[in-house]
């Protein structure tokens, strides 16, 4: 794991299978039998280098009698799965009241269907691995849970035209990607608008940014590069990217406009 956080976490849970394990008398080889899992799969998580799935949990706990006790981990296991740098920013999106995005290459990992994710990271280079995929990808879905927040925090976005037009994962994945941001759309404490090409005037040109305003009333800066990941908390700098932000959204089409822009876009798929 890339994290002693999440690494702490999985080495507690392995030591907990092996406990109950040796306590029914069972070798690896058999609990693998039981639960429908390798023996390599079971020494791994004993050993805190894998992250056992929730049905490995369920299993384990029926097959070893633990009285839902290794059933009760999946919550914080879980959690483990998401990379360091998601688990962050997803506890800072819990404490928004308002979040503004602006995305230029592909739809904001808020608004991604998980096939368009799963797409996106299978073209990551280098490669990841299958295993690294469907952490990101349950991260990312993760972090969708704003969108049902009580209250509801204000959710504003901006996105450039060609990612309404990018094929990532194949068309029929771009169409079910446009369907759901007409849903999303829909809600009401949610604005969605469009950055045509044809736009001269553009404050967004730096990149991809992030703004949000916490319960505490602090204006936090998020943005990503090719290496980088970066919280923006200096007051002047965040500032400094909320302006960009407003000027962005002045220059989009408005939510309505945009709401129609995006039919259009689907009708062409057609």
């Amino acid at each position: 794991m890339e994290d002693e956080e999440a690494a702490a976490v999985l080495k507690t849970v392995g030591r907990q299978v092996k406990v109950w394990r040796e306590a029914a008398g069972l070798r690896q080889s058999e609990l693998g039998a039981a639960i429908g899992y390798g023996e390599e799969m079971v020494s791994s998580v004993e050993r805190g280098r894998r992250v056992p799935k929730p049905d490995f949990l369920d299993k384990a706990d029926e097959v070893l009698g633990a009285g839902g006790k290794l059933s009760a981990m999946k919550e914080d296991v879980e959690r483990a799965r998401y990379p360091k740098k998601v688990r962050d920013l997803a506890k800072l999106e819990d404490e928004a009241v308002e979040l503004g995005a602006y995305a230029n290459h592909n739809m904001h990992g808020l608004l991604q269907t998980p096939e368009y994710a799963r797409a996106l990271y299978g073209r990551r280079r280098p490669a990841y691995t299958e295993d690294e995929i469907d952490r990101y990808v349950a991260a990312r879905v993760a972090r969708q849970r704003i969108f049902e927040r009580v209250p509801a925090p204000l959710l504003t976005f901006v996105l450039e035209e060609v990612t309404l037009r990018r094929p990532i994962g194949g068309r029929m994945v771009l169409r079910q990607q446009l369907e759901h941001l007409l849903e999303i759309s829909k809600l009401r404490h949610v604005e969605v608008q469009v950055m045509t090409t044809d736009r001269d005037d553009h404050a967004g040109l730096g990149g991809p940014l992030q703004v949000l305003k916490l319960r505490d009333g602090k204006t936090l800066g998020h943005s990503e590069g090719q290496l980088y990941n970066r919280v923006f908390s200096d007051p002047r700098e965040a500032q400094i990217l909320d302006m960009r932000y407003g000027m962005i959204r002045a220059q989009a089409l408005s939510p309505r406009e945009s709401l129609a822009f995006i039919e259009k876009v689907m009708g062409e798929e057609t």
